[in-house]
């Protein structure tokens, strides 16, 4: 009995943690922050659509102000500063007008550096021409009497009109002037049927008068009718006073 009495009595229990007791001021005041958050993001998130709506408008008038010219084959971009000081402002029309304008010189400027390239490319080659009839006359290479150094035909960029350039060069010690005719005859193919008619002078006329020693080029462009395809062309030399061909030779168009 003197043990039992001496134990420690035990009290067996689970553990309790105090928390302090939120007000309902507290409360409130966390709501109303809450909820102020909430509606500042569905604004921001409302501004940056509407920001996204209003840029994609403005492509969509770029996008819309570029339409096809059919002359140049080209986008032309059509610039009008009335409708441009109604939507945009006027620090941005002064500026999109002023790369207008550089666009429209750019352009200018580019066409005519093609035109200038095509005519180079053009006395280019005939230069060579001329280069490769020199070599050859230099070569000692040339028959005695008449000969046709080059006949060539072209299309031309314009459709049914087509260019030829003949060539005509006369060899020996001390030649003398060549006086003559020439004349042309066209082979067309029209609805299917082949036909030969003969190329005119601006004259109206079937023979071109040359008068020559040496060297004697000429260069000239006939058109067709539409749908129409020029299968060859020959060109024959006549002398003064003969009704005999000298010379005849026949070219097909080349690209």
């Amino acid at each position: 009995m003197n043990k039992l009495s001496q134990k420690k009595p035990k009290i067996l229990s689970s553990r309790v943690i105090i928390r302090p007791r939120l007000s309902w001021q507290y409360r409130l005041s966390v709501f109303i922050i809450s909820c102020f958050v909430l509606v500042l993001l569905a604004w921001g998130m409302y501004e940056a659509g509407k920001r996204s709506a209003n840029t994609q408008h403005d492509l969509t008038d770029e996008k819309l102000a570029y339409v096809y010219d059919p002359g140049s084959e080209k986008l032309a971009y059509i610039y009008d500063p009335g409708t441009c000081r109604q939507t945009k402002k006027q620090k941005l029309c002064t500026q999109m007008g002023d790369l207008t304008h550089q666009l429209q010189i750019s352009d200018i400027a580019n066409e005519n550096l093609a035109k200038q390239i095509k005519l180079l490319t053009n006395e280019n080659d005939r230069l060579k021409e001329k280069l490769i009839f020199f070599q050859h006359l230099m070569a000692g290479n040339t028959k005695s009497g008449i000969s046709i150094h080059q006949f060539s035909l072209k299309e031309t960029e314009i459709p049914g009109q087509y260019r030829y350039a003949l060539t005509l060069i006369q060899g020996g010690e001390r030649p003398s002037d060549f006086k003559g005719n020439l004349r042309f005859q066209v082979k067309l193919l029209q609805d299917d049927q082949s036909k030969t008619i003969p190329l005119t002078s601006k004259e109206a006329k079937q023979d071109f008068p040359i008068n020559f020693k040496f060297l004697h080029r000429l260069e000239e462009s006939f058109k067709v009718p539409p749908h129409t395809h020029v299968e060859s062309l020959q060109v024959q030399i006549y002398e003064h006073n003969n009704s005999k061909a000298i010379l005849t030779q026949t070219t097909q168009p080349s690209l």
